[in-house]
């Protein structure tokens, strides 16, 4: 098999060309926040969330939605299909939470949002990925009409079938972040990860089993202990998350 070569590295994942029509996302233990001021390393987490978004993608697969996700090495690598990535962030917001206080913040803290409520963000670290209207998106050509609303529409599903799913754990969905590509056909998917990083979701006692807690406290044991819950709650494999292993991927 070919040496994948490295095409991208971010705070959290390094992405290689597998060849011309699919890549490996390789998911590092680095976590981050702030827009990457907050650094720090957490051993197992690489693979808890690429273990995690091979779950989701697959759930997500089931209830008829499509993704880039094609397959999961064990450890801490998915390969996905090639995508042009849409330069934009989605947010999904079932409760009233975080930044969203900065912007209308006569919200009472996680009042329920029904219908959920849809953000768009520009994706630019250096700009902080900036809140950006539907009219933007249409006037500066980055989507069609069409585009939009297939966006929002798979938007609500994938936020459906998780809300359900959390529900069936007792786990309340607060909000997520989604990022879509499109095939070599146009056909616009789900890409990206679903996991701990992209989502907020907290018990029946307000415990977060998601990156805010690395947010809130920086601390990583912590972070690693929230993420090994929701794993244990979604029934994910955990016992070896510490056993170092490589990629078949990169024999």
């Amino acid at each position: 098999m070919k040496t994948p070569q490295l095409i991208y590295e971010g705070k959290s994942k390094r992405v290689y060309s597998l060849d011309d029509d699919r890549l490996v996302m390789e998911f590092k233990d680095d976590v981050s926040a702030l827009d990457g001021v907050i650094k720090a390393v957490a051993m197992g987490k690489g693979v808890l969330t690429a273990r995690l978004s091979a779950f989701f993608f697959k759930l997500l697969e089931e209830n008829g939605i499509k993704t880039h996700f094609l397959d999961y090495d064990g450890c801490r690598s998915i390969v996905v299909k090639r995508l042009s990535i849409i330069p934009i962030e989605v947010i999904v917001r079932n409760y009233a939470y975080g930044s969203l206080f900065k912007r209308m913040p006569i919200y009472r803290p996680l009042q329920q949002l029904d219908p959920p409520l849809i953000e768009f963000h520009y994706k630019d670290d250096d700009l902080h990925d900036p809140l950006v209207l539907e009219e933007d998106l249409i006037r500066t050509k980055l989507l069609s009409y069409d585009e939009l609303d297939i966006i929002k529409n798979l938007s609500l599903k994938i936020n459906n079938v998780l809300t359900k799913f959390f529900e069936s754990k007792k786990l309340k969905f607060i909000d997520m972040k989604l990022e879509f590509g499109k095939t070599k056909k146009d056909e616009i998917i789900l890409a990206d990860e679903v996991s701990g990083d992209t989502f907020r979701v907290i018990d029946d006692y307000g415990n977060h089993l998601d990156k805010e807690v690395f947010r809130r406290s920086r601390d990583v044991a912590l972070l690693l202990k929230a993420y090994i819950k929701l794993s244990q709650v979604v029934e994910v494999k955990v016992d070896d998350i510490y056993t170092p292993c490589r990629s078949y991927y990169y024999e």
